[in-house]
């Protein structure tokens, strides 16, 4: 099952010049304790390639929303940037496999 499938949306922006954030709405509250409870830390590190302890991750329940917080590999704007909006990072989230 893809998390892609199984929520309302997945989206990732901008969060300055040394940041993205990743923003998983669910429409449902079963959706939202599911993916939270389904979705590690350990796993979005992996698939971000970046250490779990430099990972930021907020579950903010009242609006069924988890948030993720990577920080970019090169910075925001440079030459070697290739997303300067942020905007692909969702793409990868998305076709995770929930298990």
């Amino acid at each position: 099952m893809k998390l892609g499938d199984t929520v309302l949306k997945v989206r990732s922006k901008n969060a300055g010049p040394f940041w993205v954030t990743i923003d998983i709405f669910c429409d449902k509250p079963d959706v939202y304790r599911m993916v939270r409870d389904r979705l590690s830390n350990a796993a979005v590190a992996g698939l971000y390639k970046v250490p779990e302890q430099i990972l930021k991750r907020f579950d903010i329940e009242d609006l069924r929303v988890i948030k993720f917080s990577v920080p970019r590999p090169v910075v925001q704007g440079s030459a070697a940037d290739r997303d300067m909006h942020g905007a692909q990072y969702a793409a990868l989230l998305e076709e995770h496999e929930l298990g």
